[in-house]
């Protein structure tokens, strides 16, 4: 049995999911999970991440990635870093803001808000 992903949005969807699971054979899996974050949250959330590299509070000159890193993190994300082939620095591995869950990119997309309000961050049009 190939696994397959079905998302829950009608009635005729969930009633598929039913009869995928009745029959499942003894010791399949079932996952059932918050859909991930949208195409809309995460083009919200690099427009952010680049007013905010632009603007350099409290004179930080971080990549988006490097801020990206550092507000997941501040959220309690595992994020980890490794040091550069050509000792360029290090770099953030792991974790990817593509998992989060719309509810976790909401809470991201908010971190990065008052972070940026609090430090006179201009917003761009896109955000």
């Amino acid at each position: 049995m190939a696994g397959q992903t079905i998302k829950l949005l009608s009635p005729a969807s969930r009633d598929l999911a039913r009869r995928l699971i009745d029959k499942a054979p003894d010791g399949a899996l079932c996952n059932i999970r918050e859909a991930t974050r949208s195409d809309k949250q995460n083009d919200k959330m690099w427009a952010m991440l680049s007013d905010i590299s632009r603007a350099k509070p409290e004179g930080r000159n971080w990549t988006t990635d490097t801020w990206k890193a550092a507000f997941l993190h501040s959220l309690g994300h595992q994020v980890q870093f490794a040091e550069g082939l050509d000792n360029s620095g290090p770099f953030p591995v792991g974790f990817r803001s593509s998992h989060l869950t719309k509810g976790q990119m909401a809470d991201l997309i908010t971190c990065i808000q008052e972070y940026g309000d609090r430090h006179g961050v201009q917003w761009s049009d896109e955000v």
